[in-house]
């Protein structure tokens, strides 16, 4: 990688073609631009993770850190292409008046008439559609479960501030659970009468999983709290007995239903490239994420009615 001191956005441009023409690939098949803003403690990760997840998904990655704002303004980068990505990646970090600016050195390094998806891997905006850079993408990614503040309230301000094209990693982590209880169903299709998930205290999974199992059942769901990891514990009431799916390890998870002998199915957690590759998969709206964020809303707003 080369580094580019006190830069622009046209250096940085001219340095990915210097590096594409000594590479002898002037032309590379990148299909989208990920944007991922982050502090410096958590680039490295961040990136990494960015570099795994474009082997499934060739992209420019801009990885922007915002430093102080106080001032005068720099732009530095560290611009690569190869490497082991399988595109092109420039880490970029900004500091004084063009920090509340960013959209102005990252706008002219968008691949053309390719999606644009933006990523904070932990601290992300109020409003990420709102968000000088969050504008520029048609997916907006974040990830409850790692903010600094506020991490209780995290997924419930990020679903009152859901605009299409949004979504929370906490979101992407349920996908097989999400499998595994319409499979459950579908072998054992008695009417849920109730529901509960169980999991740690904070957990915004396991909130969206309530919120779903919530708007797709038509039933009340019980969130109670265990020691972890993640999610324990999913059990569906009906009228032959429950259907109960348990995860203690966070690998292995039991399912049992009425009439069957339990058996073992495999749940295990997901790494962050995972997580990443899967939301880049699809660039679009995710109508059912939509759906579940307006409920979870719904039902927090329904709690605080009752307690007053």
């Amino acid at each position: 990688m080369r580094e580019l001191l006190d830069t622009d956005a046209a250096e940085i441009a001219a340095e990915f073609v210097r590096q594409r023409i000594h590479a002898g690939s002037p032309a590379m098949g990148m299909v989208m631009t990920l944007v991922i803003v982050v502090d410096e403690d958590r680039a490295a990760d961040a990136m990494a993770a960015a570099q795994r997840a474009s082997h499934e998904h060739p992209a420019r990655v801009l990885g922007v850190i915002l430093g102080s704002a106080r001032g005068r303004a720099h732009v530095h980068a560290q611009v690569g292409v190869g490497a082991g990505w399988t595109g092109e990646t420039a880490l970029i970090r900004l500091s004084g008046p063009v920090v509340h600016h960013p959209e102005s050195v990252v706008l002219p390094l968008l691949l053309p008439d390719s999606p644009v998806a933006a990523w904070w891997p932990a601290d992300h905006p109020p409003d990420p559609a709102g968000d000088p850079l969050g504008a520029l993408a048609q997916r907006r990614i974040t990830d409850a479960a790692f903010v600094t503040r506020g991490k209780t309230k995290a997924i419930l301000a990020q679903c009152t501030a859901y605009a299409p094209g949004n979504t929370d990693l906490a979101w992407t982590r349920l996908t097989p659970w999400r499998a595994l209880l319409a499979a459950a169903l579908d072998q054992h299709p008695a009417k849920v009468t109730g529901a509960g998930v169980t999991a740690e205290r904070v957990s915004p999974s396991a909130d969206l999983l309530s919120a779903w199992l919530s708007d797709r059942l038509k039933v009340s769901v019980a969130r109670r709290s265990s020691k972890g990891p993640g999610i324990t514990e999913v059990v569906l009431e009906t009228a032959d007995g429950p259907v109960r799916i348990t995860r203690t390890d966070g690998k292995l998870a039991t399912f049992a239903s009425p009439g069957q002998p339990d058996r073992p199915v495999a749940l295990k957690r997901r790494d962050l490239p995972d997580l990443l590759a899967e939301e880049l998969r699809r660039l679009d709206e995710d109508d059912v994420y939509a759906r579940t964020a307006k409920r979870l809303v719904a039902l927090e707003r329904k709690k605080q009615g009752a307690r007053r």
